[in-house]
């Protein structure tokens, strides 16, 4: 293939990937690297994949939390026990050294679940009854979801959000919210745990088309879904781009 088409072609996804997930309040980390892993740079290092995608969270969540934000979707002292537990575990998890098959295992159940939440996420949108969780409760979820998400290279998004909703802890839009800023926290956290340890491999010529990509798509995705936040035809695809992506990487630790 084309080197220049190849890049299109992924450029073009990651685009499509950032609507859909700021639309809800994400920052995308789980579908690029779905996405990712189906393309050459699936042969990359767990460092590698996990830290350029933690770059392009902070992008679409960040765009995602000021358009939530703006909308009057956002509880701060709802958000700030599970930011605070969650700052020090996703670091932690950042720092480690997690590779070959154990990352490849931890990354393909990841993408399983976010494509199991993705498909039913439309049973946790009728949320009736808002309360507020426990401060332990937060805790404890915050620095699970963090830790987890430093070691595996998302920003705790696909995790969060159907806790929220679930325990009927926030609305949707305001879980997008909370969600959206707990991934930039997050994301942030870990590649300072990356950098920490000296695992920083970021590659800016890399970088720059993908930025360019997810800026535009989370610029148009968390500016609809601020408001309207529906979009299941593109979820049912992303579900099926996850699927395959899970599939490809468990059948190379079986194969």
């Amino acid at each position: 293939m084309d080197q220049g088409f190849a890049l299109f072609a992924i450029c073009s996804g990651l685009f499509l990937i950032s609507i859909l997930y700021s639309s809800v309040g994400h920052g995308g980390a789980s579908g690029y690297l779905a996405l990712l892993s189906l393309t050459a740079y699936g042969e990359m290092q767990s460092a590698w994949l996990k830290q350029h995608v933690w770059v392009l969270n902070l992008v679409v969540a960040g765009l995602a939390f000021i358009h939530y934000s703006r909308a009057g979707h956002h509880s701060r002292s709802k958000s700030l026990p599970f930011l605070l537990a969650s700052i020090p575990f996703a670091f932690l998890g950042g720092y480690l050294q997690v590779d070959g098959a154990i990352y490849d295992t931890l990354l393909s159940i990841t993408l399983l679940y976010a494509a199991f939440r993705l498909f039913s996420v439309k049973k946790e949108l009728d949320v009736t009854q808002i309360t507020d969780p426990e401060k332990t409760q937060a805790y404890a979820f915050g620095a699970g979801i963090g830790f987890f998400s430093g070691i595996i290279g998302v920003g705790g998004g696909i995790f969060l959000s159907p806790v929220l909703l679930l325990k009927q802890w926030a609305t949707p839009k305001a879980a997008a919210a909370t969600a959206a800023l707990f991934i930039w926290v997050n994301s942030a956290s870990g590649l300072l745990g990356a950098a920490a340890s000296n695992q920083l491999v970021l590659e800016t010529q890399t970088l720059l088309p993908f930025i360019i990509a997810v800026l535009l798509g989370g610029l148009i995705g968390s500016r609809y879904g601020s408001n309207h936040a529906k979009q299941s035809t593109v979820r049912n695809l992303l579900v099926a781009v996850l699927l395959l992506a899970s599939v490809k990487r468990i059948s190379e630790l079986l194969f």
